[in-house]
C-alpha cells in the first residue's frame, strides 16, 4: 500500500503539452488508492479534455467559478476544494502559472485554489529549455518554495520545441516517487519500528476443539494501519483473524496458541520502540491435549487447565527504551482494575475499554475507550470507528514520546 493511500488529492493543471501526461497520472494517484480532484485552467482543455480526466478520476472536472450556460448552476467553491486536499499537486506548472502563484495573481479557479489551499503544494514545472532557464522564472520558483511550497525537479531531454535541455516535466512514475519519498520523510514515526499483537489465541484441547474468545482482530488491525501510515515499520503478529491488510510498511506474523505469540513477540520486542499488545490472549489453557478427537461418551467432560505465560508482564519486565501499550477490557470496576494493571505489568499507557459500552468490545466497528498513562493521566473519548480511535491512541504516544 502506497502512503497516498486514502489521500485526497487536488491536481491542478495548466496549459502546457505535457498536460497529456496527467492521464497517466490520475490513473497511478487511482492505483495507489488515492481519491483525485481536478482543476484546470481554461487553456488547458486545448491540450487535454476535461471528459479523459474526469473519467479517469471518476470525478467532475473543474475549470471556471460556474458553467455560463446554466444559470441555475452553483459556483465551483475554490475555497471548499482546497480545504479538502490532503495535498495539492499542479502538473504541469507554466512559467505564466509559476509566476501568478509567485505573485499572487488571482484570475482563473486554478490560481483561486491555489491561493486558499491550506495543505502541502507541489508543483512539477514544465517549460521549453530557454523559459526554464530564464531568471524570471529561477526567480518564481525559489519565491514559491520560499512559501513553502515543493518544486519537483524538472527531467532533462527533448523538448517540444526541439530543443535538448532542462524543461522537462517529471515523468508520472516520478512524480509518484516523489511524493511518496517526501511524504514518507515528514512522517512522525518514519524510521521507528511498531510491535502490534492482535485478534484471538486458540488453545486446543484435542486436533479438533479448542478454547478461544470473540475477538476479530479489528483494533489490532486498525491500529498497524495507522502505525504504517504515519511511517513505521510494523510487524503485525495475530492469531487467527479474517481481517486483512495490504500495506509495504507491514509485516504481518500469523500465530494460534498464545505460547506461539509469546514466542513471536519476543523475537521482535528487543528491536521495537512502540510495543502495543491489543490481542486477546487465553489467560488458560488446557494442561495436555487430547491426541486424538474427544468421544462423547459421558455426560460431562473435566477438562484441567493452567495459565498460559502473561506476554505483556513479561514485556515491562524487560522493556528498556520501548514504550509500551497494553489493552483492559472490562466489565467491573473498569478503570480501578485498569489502573491496577497498567502498574503491575510497568506499562506505559493502557487502553480500557468495557463491554459494558454499548458498540464496543469483540467483532465491532465501534469501540469507545479510555486512555490511562502512567501517571494516571486519563483521557476519556466518546464511541468512535475503530479506526478514528487507532489515530487517537497513536496521538496519545505521540504527545508522551
Amino acid at each position: 500500500m502506497s502512503v497516498l493511500s486514502g489521500k485526497n488529492i487536488l491536481l491542478g493543471v495548466t496549459a502546457g503539452i505535457a498536460a497529456y501526461k496527467t492521464t497517466y497520472l490520475v490513473r497511478l494517484f487511482i492505483k495507489a488508492g488515492a481519491q483525485v480532484r481536478i482543476v484546470m485552467t481554461p487553456a488547458s482543455k486545448d491540450f487535454v479534455t476535461p471528459l479523459i480526466l474526469s473519467t479517469l478520476s471518476k470525478n467532475p472536472v473543474h475549470s471556471t467559478f460556474y458553467d455560463k450556460e446554466d444559470e441555475n448552476e452553483l459556483w465551483n467553491n475554490h475555497v471548499e476544494l482546497g480545504l479538502w486536499a490532503d495535498l495539492m499537486l499542479i502538473a504541469p506548472a507554466t512559467a505564466n502559472t509559476l509566476s501568478k502563484m509567485a505573485n499572487g495573481t488571482s484570475d482563473n479557479l486554478l490560481l483561486a485554489t491555489y491561493l486558499s489551499a491550506k495543505c502541502p503544494v507541489y508543483f512539477a514545472p514544465a517549460m521549453d529549455l530557454d523559459m526554464y532557464k530564464h531568471p524570471s522564472t529561477k526567480e518564481s520558483i525559489d519565491k514559491l518554495q520560499s512559501f513553502g511550497n515543493i518544486n519537483i525537479p524538472v527531467g532533462s531531454g527533448e523538448l517540444a520545441s526541439g530543443l535538448i535541455g532542462e524543461g522537462r516535466m517529471a515523468e508520472p512514475e516520478d512524480i509518484i516517487t516523489f511524493l511518496e519519498a517526501d511524504i514518507a520523510s515528514k512522517l512522525p514515526l518514519k524510521g521507528k519500528k511498531v510491535l502490534i499483537t492482535a485478534g484471538p489465541t486458540y488453545e486446543a484441547i484435542d486436533p479438533v476443539r479448542f478454547i478461544g474468545n470473540h475477538s476479530s482482530g479489528k483494533m489490532g488491525f486498525e491500529l498497524a494501519k495507522t502505525a504504517a501510515n504515519l511511517g513505521a515499520k510494523v510487524v503485525l503478529i495475530t492469531g487467527v483473524s479474517n481481517e486483512k491488510i495490504d500495506h509495504s510498511f507491514v509485516e504481518r506474523i500469523d500465530v494460534i496458541s498464545a505460547q506461539e505469540m509469546y514466542e513471536s513477540v519476543h523475537g521482535n520486542f528487543k528491536n521495537a520502540d512502540i510495543a502495543i499488545l491489543s490481542a486477546a490472549v487465553a489467560d488458560f489453557k488446557p494442561k495436555s491435549i487430547a491426541a486424538n478427537k474427544i468421544k462423547k461418551k459421558e455426560a460431562t467432560l473435566s477438562i484441567e487447565l493452567e495459565k498460559t505465560k502473561d506476554i505483556l508482564a513479561s514485556l515491562g519486565a524487560l522493556k528498556t527504551t520501548q514504550f509500551l501499550v497494553g489493552f483492559a477490557l472490562e466489565t467491573n470496576n473498569e478503570l480501578a482494575n485498569a489502573i491496577g494493571k497498567l502498574k503491575r505489568k510497568n506499562l506505559d499507557m493502557i487502553v480500557l475499554n468495557s463491554l459494558q459500552d454499548k458498540g464496543a468490545g469483540f467483532k465491532k466497528v465501534t469501540n469507545k475507550v479510555t486512555i490511562i498513562d502512567k501517571s494516571e493521566k486519563i483521557s476519556e473519548f466518546g464511541l468512535k470507528s475503530k479506526t478514528l480511535v487507532s489515530q487517537d491512541i497513536f496521538n496519545e504516544i505521540l504527545d508522551r514520546m
